[in-house]
């Protein structure tokens, strides 16, 4: 079934929210997907809808620093392993480096380690940084250049 990328609208999020454990299983990550991000930055909140709903979506945003962080990615668990992620990450991509984005910026957990494998397939620089998140919070910090074209398909 063919997904099309589009500008991700609050009523988006609104049904990303209602699925949330397709997306992130146990994790409850309800809180960091803020709809003032899709409301200040839609064109860089992306969503991948086909026939039978929104199969992943990638919120994010252009820094002032030209950098395009992205804030949240994920797919439905039916649609993993499909090249989904991939695909919504070189639309931002493409996106934010048309805002003037020079590199993106992504963070995850320690304990993250499929977030950690999928970064690195694309490219990115990966470095667990000491009090990120604050005193004894360290996360995973992944970087990498624009533009996104160096990444094998």
């Amino acid at each position: 079934m063919p997904t099309e990328i589009t500008p991700a609208k609050t009523t988006d999020l609104h049904q990303v929210l209602a699925d949330h454990h397709r997306y992130w299983g146990e994790r409850d990550l309800r809180s960091l997907h803020l709809l003032a991000l899709v409301q200040e930055f839609g064109e860089t909140c992306l969503i991948a809808r086909a026939e039978d709903g929104i199969h992943g979506y990638i919120i994010g945003f252009v820094t002032p620093a030209a950098t395009g962080y992205v804030h949240l990615v994920a797919t439905r668990d039916d649609a993993r392993g499909t090249g989904l992620g991939r695909r919504l990450y070189r639309a931002f991509a493409d996106v934010a480096h048309r805002q003037g984005a020079r590199r993106l910026k992504a963070i995850t957990s320690l304990g993250n380690t499929g977030s950690i494998a999928f970064h690195r397939r694309l490219g990115f620089d990966v470095k667990t940084v000491d009090d990120y998140n604050g005193p004894g919070q360290a996360m995973v910090v992944f970087h990498r250049v624009l533009p996104f074209d160096a990444v094998q398909p």
